[in-house]
């Protein structure tokens, strides 16, 4: 009956001192993986928010590109397409300055050198990295001030060397969320797998004991019954000899 009231078919040490033992160890280490799980989440959501700002950036940088292409030819107003590349400068500071999740900002080595997020329970080797991108020195706009035909096509060729940091910039942090989406998956999975296995070894099987109960309950039932029986007995007797 204790078993069926608190679900637990080992809930002690003197149930079942191994098992005990074991299931309390599991159930530490189910503890720390959801630990594990929380500190993956924290880190999946602080990459996302710098690879979305990354994202952003290269297509910024394409409509620079575009501008700047447009700029080396002659008649065209280079006045307004230095004011329109001035303007996509500033969205480009303004997303790296927004890039900010909890204080960690990827897209800003001042703020943010890297993120260590713990991937498992061991004390060593379990902790994945992921480096914060340099745009202060590599995605520098700041030489990208006055256009003329003279200078449209060094302009041109700077615009495509940042688009081509910020492809590969934004390549590397989507391949940082994924390797810490996987991990987060696999701690998940592992968590469940030992709730499963501690509910195998120390759960009770409520059927099972629910059977039992009911025989121990028709076992008592019957042995009150024989014992009313054995009782009436002698008064039946005693009745019939009257």
């Amino acid at each position: 009956q204790n078993q069926i009231s608190t679900g637990k078919e080992v809930g002690m040490a003197k149930d079942n001192s191994a098992v005990w033992a074991i299931s309390k160890t599991m159930e530490s280490d189910i503890q720390a993986y959801e630990a594990v799980g929380d500190a993956l989440n924290f880190g999946e959501a602080t990459v996302a928010v710098a690879s979305s700002g990354m994202e952003q950036i290269v297509e910024t940088l394409k409509e620079m590109r575009e501008l700047a292409v447009a700029g080396v030819s002659q008649n065209v107003d280079h006045d307004k397409i230095e004011a329109d590349l001035a303007k996509k400068k500033e969205q480009i500071e303004s997303i790296i300055d927004s890039a900010s999740f909890n204080g960690a900002n990827l897209l800003d080595t001042a703020v943010t050198s890297q993120l260590d997020v713990l991937g498992g329970i061991s004390a060593t080797g379990d902790v994945i990295t992921v480096s914060a991108i340099d745009t202060g020195a590599s995605l520098d706009t700041s030489d990208i001030d006055a256009l003329t035909s003279a200078n449209a096509a060094d302009v041109l060729t700077q615009v495509e060397a940042l688009l081509t940091f910020a492809i590969d910039a934004a390549a590397q942090l989507g391949a940082d969320s994924n390797r810490l989406s996987d991990q987060n998956d696999f701690v998940s999975k592992l968590t469940d797998s030992l709730k499963s296995g501690v509910s195998t070894m120390a759960d009770t099987n409520m059927e099972e004991a629910s059977a039992r109960l009911k025989a121990l309950q028709t076992q008592q039932q019957l042995a009150v019954q024989s014992l009313s029986i054995a009782n009436q007995a002698p008064q039946t007797l005693q009745q019939l000899f009257r």
